[in-house]
């Protein structure tokens, strides 16, 4: 991560810049320097990509000034303030107003380097935090993550963009592994409650008191109960089967005080596995009716078919790029295998598969094919009942189309070439696919 940051050196010194500079600059960062206060500010945003090293003592605006416009303007932004000797005092005080560390000259270099690497990814976990934070409140962003083009994945789509502009409660099930909190997140950030909170509490991860405490609040010294952090916005309640009998009357009075239409919306989500059980069974009955005013039930993956070609060659892309290799390529046994496999963890068991498979490949050693008999041999079976033949072959000329247009970025020319098809032919594939040439420019 810290390869990628990069670090902002202000000094008046040229010598001292430059010094610092080719000491970073070694470790790997990308250096830029300053020889004042007032054009780093120039250069500085809110989002930047890295962190500041600073000397305290410069002429104009000196570092202390300097820390308090950058701290004003992003409060997380690693500050590093290099100090002369009996500057200590100020430098304490830079402490204070938000400065990450400081170091008195004359430095040992190893220990710039060290706080450098800190601070650097400090500011990569913030970064992160925000551009995750920024993704959970686009609607359009997370309406994309849910990919497949199968009717299944048409009417989910469908039915959050409908549900998300409506006030009453939803509940979300479906099997493990399917999405459901995803599909919580997209429901308040396409509604109306988009700009408002969106809390997320789990009724399954502590015991009764401490969830009672979490969700309704116990007294005014401790953290804001959800009930009232959430208000205005969406309240997800994640695991609502595990939801003791008692807190389930006190959240049922909750529901009834806040009336029609609600100034919290909830957003229950299950994740009840017992075979022969649906979350009304757990949940007292007019609890149940209530969250269940609205409901999405999420389809399992082995019945979206060719959406599990799509979904696999996506994460394999991914990560190929994360990993820095190329992606593995899927052979015609292979896909049958994917399509065939009854996937029990769903989208989450995918997403493992398609990991292992970069990483196997990117060592030269095993197949797809592989990952699949050893899950098989782990008791997880990896085949269910037989599909028709045209469904395997379309799902995987899709692919081949869909993998040959993205290693192209949407020239037909090479496309017609590589797969040796006229352009006619091609033509007709992609608009029965449902593939069109912009989306790969």
């Amino acid at each position: 991560m810290s390869r990628t940051m990069k670090i902002a050196i202000v000094d008046d010194e040229q010598d001292m810049r430059q010094s610092v500079s080719q000491w970073l600059a070694l470790s790997g960062y990308d250096t830029e320097t300053f020889s004042c206060a007032e054009d780093a500010l120039r250069a500085i945003g809110a989002d930047y990509p890295g962190i500041v090293v600073s000397d305290i003592k410069m002429p104009g605006m000196d570092g202390i000034a300097f820390l308090k416009r950058l701290m004003a303007m992003d409060n997380s932004l690693p500050v590093i303030l290099i100090t002369g000797h009996g500057d200590v005092p100020m430098a304490v005080e830079a402490m204070r107003l938000g400065a990450y560390d400081f170091l008195e000259k004359p430095f040992n270099p190893g220990r710039m380097g060290d706080l450098a690497r800190r601070a650097a990814q400090a500011r990569q976990l913030t970064l992160d935090n925000r551009a995750l934070r920024r993704e959970l409140a686009d609607g359009s962003v997370l309406m994309k993550k849910l990919i497949g083009g199968s009717s299944a994945m048409e009417r989910l789509r469908e039915d959050i963009l409908d549900l998300g502009q409506a006030d009453g409660h939803v509940l979300v099930d479906g099997e493990t592994g399917t999405g459901k909190t995803l599909v919580a997140h997209a429901l308040h950030a396409v509604g109306p409650r988009a700009g408002r909170r969106f809390v997320l509490l789990s009724c399954a991860a502590c015991g009764e008191e401490a969830l009672a405490a979490r969700l309704f609040g116990p007294s005014s010294d401790g953290p804001m109960p959800a009930t009232v952090e959430a208000r205005g916005g969406t309240l997800c309640l994640e695991d609502i089967e595990a939801l003791p009998p008692a807190l389930q009357a006190r959240l049922l009075a909750f529901i009834d005080e806040q009336g029609t239409p609600a100034e919290t919306r909830i957003v229950a989500v299950s994740n009840l596995q017992e075979p022969g059980k649906s979350c009304e069974d757990v949940l007292r009955s007019d609890l149940y009716f209530r969250l269940a005013a609205m409901k999405i039930l999420l389809p399992p993956l082995r019945s979206r078919g060719e959406d599990i070609l799509t979904l696999f060659t996506h994460l394999v892309e991914q990560f190929a790029e994360e990993y820095g290799c190329d992606a593995p390529t899927v052979n015609a046994q292979e896909a049958a295998q994917l399509l065939q496999a009854p996937w029990p963890g769903n989208v989450r068991q995918l997403v493992n598969v398609a990991e292992r498979a970069v990483l196997q490949s990117r060592r030269g050693a095993g197949t797809i094919a592989s990952l699949l008999m050893a899950e098989d041999e782990a008791g997880d079976p990896t085949t269910t009942e037989g599909k028709p033949l045209k469904e395997y072959v379309d799902a995987f000329e899709r692919m081949l189309i869909d993998n040959a247009m993205r290693r192209h970025k949407g020239s037909v020319a090479s496309v017609m070439e590589e797969l040796c098809l006229p352009r006619r032919t091609l033509n007709e594939k992609m608009a029965k696919y449902g593939l069109s040439r912009s989306d790969y420019l």
